[in-house]
This record gives structure tokens, sequence and C-alpha cells, in this order.
């Protein structure tokens, strides 16, 4: 709703964790159609999917992903940055997180031949 803070957030890539079955669950959104996930991706903000307390919330993090997908249809692409997205948000070293990176996007075969 802040258009500045969502400026800043996007130039200075911090990272924003979002847990969407929870968010429903705790009635920040009515169902995950209605999730703002889609609109912080295209906005440029570095979030990643995650997960509360799964057998509470309902949903580890692979099940919140197919959730987000499934809900907005979201492309390989998509989905490969939320995953990068938490990888950049960790305490891992810059060699690790860049090791990890490599092989998430040859998984997703987006590694340019």
């Amino acid at each position: 709703e802040d258009k500045k803070l969502v400026e800043e957030l996007v130039k200075r890539q911090i990272p924003l964790t979002v847990c969407p079955l929870s968010n429903i669950r705790l009635g920040v959104f009515n169902s995950i159609e209605k999730h703002n996930i889609k609109e912080m991706l295209d906005a440029g903000l570095n979030v990643s999917v995650n997960s509360d307390d799964p057998a509470y919330f309902g949903g580890h993090v692979n099940e919140n992903l197919l959730a987000v997908q499934k809900a907005f249809n979201l492309t390989k692409e998509e989905i490969c940055t939320l995953v990068k997205n938490s990888i950049i948000g960790s305490f891992l070293s810059s060699d690790e997180k860049e090791r990890i990176i490599n092989i998430i996007e040859a998984d997703f075969h987006l590694v340019k031949q």
C-alpha cells in the first residue's frame, strides 16, 4: 500500500518471507486467489514462499508453492525466482548461495546455453 516503501524494498532487495496458506488461515486474505504474492513478485520485490507451523496452518513450503502456482498460473521462471529468492535471503555465504542458485537454474532448465 505504501509506494515509497515498496520502491525502497525493491531498490535494497530486502527479503520478504510470505506464508500464503497461513495468511489464508489467519484471515489476512479470504482466499489464495486474493493473495498479493503475484503483485509482489511482479513489482520486483525479493519475495519468497515459506511456511508457518505446517501442522497448524496447513502446508509445508512445497504445498504453499503449489497453492500459489495453481492460483496464479505462475510460470516456471516465476517459481524459480521464488525459490532463488529464498536462497538469496538466507544466511548462507555468497559462494554457497551462488552454488545453490546454479543448481536451481539447472534444475529449472534456465541456464543459458
